[in-house]
Order: C-alpha cells, then structure tokens, then sequence
C-alpha cells in the first residue's frame, strides 16, 4: 500500500436476520357450557321419557298406530323443542299425550288416505303389526280388543282408550283430544256401545 493511499471504505457485514418466531398456537376452543334453561330442558325431558314412555308407547299402540314407535319419539321431539313454552311437568306429561294423540291420528288419515288413491294395488293392505316391544307392553285381554277398537271411528277410540286404559278424567281426555267434555261423554257412550256389539258379534 503506497503511503497515504486510504485503502477503500466498505461497509460492514449486516448481521444475520434472527429467525422468525413460531406462530403463537392457536386458543384451545372453550368448551359451550349448557345454560341454566338448556340443563333443564335436558333433565326435564329425561325424566319424562323415564316416567312416561312405555305409557305413550301403549297409547299409541291401541289408537292403531302402525308405527308407534316413531310416533312417541316424534311426539318427545315435539316436546323437547316446546319445553320452553310450557309451565311445568304436568303440563308436559298432558301435552306430550295430546301430541301423542294428534300425531297418531294424523298418520291414520294420512295411510287412509294413500289406500283410496291406489289405483291397482299389487295386495290387500296387510293388517298393523305391532313390533314384539310393543305388543310385549299389552295385557292378553288388551290384545283380543284391539281389533274391535281398529274398527271404531278415530274419536271414540281414542275417548275409551284415554277414559278405560289411561284412566284419565272427562277434564284430560277433552285437553288430550282437544274437544269439550260434553263432546267426551257422547264419544265414550257411543264408543261402549260400537265396541259392546262388535264383541258380541266375535261370540
């Protein structure tokens, strides 16, 4: 290097980048807790499937449901779904047999009506048959009226079935059918009376 030559001046090396932090881990999800209404909802209906559902279930079978099943699950969906609405457990257990009827009702007009508009049917409808669990929850004497009670009207069937095999009161029947008690009287009287002559006849 001559003298007094500077040599060139140059800039330092920059300093290496640190690396880049790992993304922060994502929150863990908080858990959804159940509300007061919701722990409620959930019990309440519990403890009426517990009380109530073999009961429903037999109801169902001797209105001449042809899948009882489905309509008393139906009928606690319904439930389930209105809780909320209603003011307690009684009021539950005779809303939930009032859906039960309804829904029962609803899918008899409705098969009725599937027959009428058959035009060629391959065979003549095969009878209800009731699956082994529900048959199972019917006494011997139970089973021998049934078909007598399939060949009532809809509404004296339901008026004897709710007064002879529920035991409910004029009051009940007329919430669970939705009529008056006036209209329950004539119901039950003419349905004894149908159902009397249809045993007689089987004699």
């Amino acid at each position: 290097m001559r003298p007094g030559h500077r040599p060139p001046f140059t800039l330092p090396p920059a300093p290496a980048a640190p690396p880049p932090e790992p993304p922060d881990p994502p929150a863990p999800l908080a858990p959804q807790v159940a509300g007061p209404a919701d722990l409620e909802r959930e019990a309440g209906v519990a403890r009426l499937f517990e009380l109530h559902h073999s009961s429903m279930l037999r109801l169902a079978v001797l209105l001449g449901a042809d899948d009882p099943e489905n309509v008393v699950a139906e009928a606690y969906y319904q439930i389930y779904r209105r809780w909320r609405r209603l003011k307690d457990a009684a009021a539950a257990e005779a809303h939930l047999r009032s859906t039960v009827c309804n829904l029962t009702r609803v899918r008899i007009r409705h098969l009725q009506v599937a027959r009428r508009h058959e035009e060629q049917p391959a065979s003549p409808p095969e009878p209800t048959v009731a699956s082994a669990e529900s048959t199972a929850l019917l006494r011997e004497d139970q089973r021998v009226l049934i078909d007598a009670l399939q060949q009532l009207p809809a509404r004296q069937r339901e008026a004897l079935v709710l007064r002879h095999w529920l035991g409910l009161k004029e009051a009940e029947i007329a919430a669970a059918m939705g009529i008056s008690r006036g209209s329950v009287k004539t119901h039950t009287s003419r349905g004894i009376a149908a159902l009397t002559q249809a045993m007689e006849a089987r004699r």
